[in-house]
């Protein structure tokens, strides 16, 4: 086996601060200024480009091969609006809202981001996360308490359900205007990047929460009971422990079944949402906005990096926002992807968002000439269905196991992600999961691991000297190796820390004659940042000897 060598590295130049080089270099600020104005510049090709990438149907449609992507979309287009009626009408009961704004809100919205949107791959409309989190929304400011009626005939109160569904239908459209405009001004100011900070064990425990929510919701529609909605905090355990009392004391029998009741032919026109309930949704509209987004572009991505193709995160925040603003004056709730129907959308041969568009007049059909059909739909049916499509998300648990070998500290974001989002609801939750993972990024920073590297024999790859027995030190030279990236707040502790390494490798002799040079290198490995220093002997004192 021919031995392995090692390449000789030599590293020499003289010590410069800041403005050293900014002498040597001639930095001129009329530069920088010049740069900024001739941005604002408009031309005829940037006019066209910037058009173009607004609204990107205009570039990919002209070129749209009738050979090779037809066939493929039609089949697709047709498969993913069929597995729209039932899910969209099943949504639209977590939305707390009737069964044909589901199939309203599985309409527009497409259409909408066909023009808009980037991603050839992904099937928008409706999702089970939020609209469990509409319906919290709707449920809130439009309870069964606030539309109680007496009945002469029965000498009973009764819930008004035309008056309180058409007033959850507005929250709803509210919610979703109030979200898709948040969208549009975040993706506006160049704000995508935000999404990055949305790790994927905290969206993954999100949406397993989220779940558990959704499941718990449509226990009501199974078994036929109707226990009194709570909101807030620990609302969840109320809902089970209501359903528990119902089922001991047999209170089904005075219940009939739930059916999804009328579903009026023809489109709703626009109407502009109540501005009255803007300063009541705001909240809820912003974490909306953040979590469909975060669902939509990870998804969107996973597509485009396995067919070779760049999706937009910042138009994809405006297609997204246009979907629901506009959506919300067509009295749509909010939207996002669905994991389901885009494999579904994939796996038949969908190749662009013709396929969306095509789904989209699948569900203009059936809203328009065959809704009635379903009206004697059991709701129960519909919560079977949605029971059926969280199937992926509750094989998320599994997420632990892997977690737990790979990154124990994504494992706890995990997990406290999935409790905080089950006990504080998915909209306080989101925001609780948010503040413990920066909590995690901080004590990742405040508590890394410093090591001294050694070489593996015969390579040229280092390793800490504490976890391995074979390593060899390069004579003369110490690498130290910090696990957390290198910033004020820490920067105290790890000159500690590397002046401890310092004295304790000092005890060896070191060689004759030593070159002085310190080299920083940084390396990104997935969310970690490693900074490895190397000082040569004769810096040790000098080092070690700074105030």
């Amino acid at each position: 086996m021919e031995e392995r060598r090692r390449p000789g590295y030599s590293v020499h130049r003289e010590v410069l601060d800041e403005e050293a080089v900014d002498e040597i270099a001639k930095k001129s600020d009329s530069k920088t200024f010049f740069l900024f104005f001739s941005s604002l510049r408009c031309s005829g090709p940037r006019l066209k480009s910037c058009l173009l990438g607004s609204v990107p149907v205009l570039s990919w449609l002209p070129r749209y091969s009738l050979r090779d992507n037809c066939l493929g979309d039609l089949i697709s287009g047709i498969s993913v609006g069929i597995m729209q009626l039932p899910q969209g009408m099943a949504y639209a009961l977590l939305a707390s809202v009737p069964a044909v704004f589901g199939l309203y809100s599985s309409f527009y919205p497409v259409l909408v981001y066909f023009i808009f949107g980037t991603s050839k791959h992904i099937s928008l409309g409706t999702f089970a996360v939020l609209s469990v989190m509409v319906g919290g929304v709707t449920e809130r400011l439009a309870p069964d308490s606030n539309f109680m009626i007496w009945d002469n005939v029965t000498n009973a109160s009764e819930v008004d359900v035309v008056a309180r569904d058409a007033e959850r239908v507005k929250v709803a459209a509210a919610v979703t205007f109030v979200s898709g405009l948040f969208q549009i001004l975040l993706g506006l100011v160049q704000f995508g990047f935000v999404v990055t900070y949305l790790s994927e064990p905290l969206v993954r425990g999100y949406t397993t929460g989220a779940a558990i929510h959704v499941i718990v919701s449509q226990l009501k529609y199974t078994f036929g009971i109707r226990p009194v909605r709570h909101s807030g905090p620990l609302s969840l355990i109320y809902i089970v422990i209501a359903t528990v009392i119902s089922w001991q004391v047999n209170l089904k029998d005075k219940y009939g079944v739930d059916v999804v009741g009328l579903i009026p032919s023809g489109l709703q026109p626009p109407v502009l949402p109540d501005a009255s309930l803007f300063g009541q949704v705001i909240g809820d509209a912003f974490a909306l906005a953040v979590v469909g987004y975060g669902i939509a572009i990870s998804l969107g991505r996973i597509f485009a990096l396995k067919y070779g193709y760049k999706v937009d995160s910042n138009q994809e925040l405006i297609a997204l926002g246009l979907s629901n603003s506009i959506g919300g004056v067509f009295q749509c709730f909010a939207i996002s992807c669905s994991m389901s129907r885009s494999m579904v959308q994939e796996s038949t041969g969908g190749k662009t968002q013709v396929a969306g568009a095509l789904s989209a007049v699948v569900i203009l059909f059936i809203t328009l000439w065959i809704g009635t059909l379903f009206e004697d739909l059991p709701k129960a049916v519909l919560a079977a269905i949605i029971y059926v499509n969280l199937q992926g998300m509750m094989k998320q648990f599994m997420d632990i196991r892997v977690l737990w070998r790979s990154n124990k500290v994504d494992m706890l974001i995990w997990v406290a992600t999935f409790i905080l989002t089950l006990l504080l609801n998915p909209d306080l939750g989101l925001a609780a999961a948010i503040g413990f993972s920066m909590l995690t990024v901080i004590f990742r920073t405040q508590l890394p691991k410093y090591s001294k590297l050694g070489q593996v024999p015969d390579t040229d790859i280092y390793r800490p000297l504490e976890d391995y027995d074979e390593l060899k030190q390069v004579p003369g030279i110490l690498i130290f190796r910090s696990s957390a990236t290198l910033y004020f707040a820490n920067a105290e502790m790890y000159q500690e820390a590397l002046g401890e390494k310092v004295r304790t490798h000092k005890k060896q002799p070191p060689p004759p004659t030593t070159l002085f040079v310190t080299v920083s290198v940084q390396l990104t490995l997935r969310s970690q940042t490693l900074f490895l220093t190397l000082i040569t002997y004769p810096a040790f004192h000098r080092f070690t000897s700074r105030p």
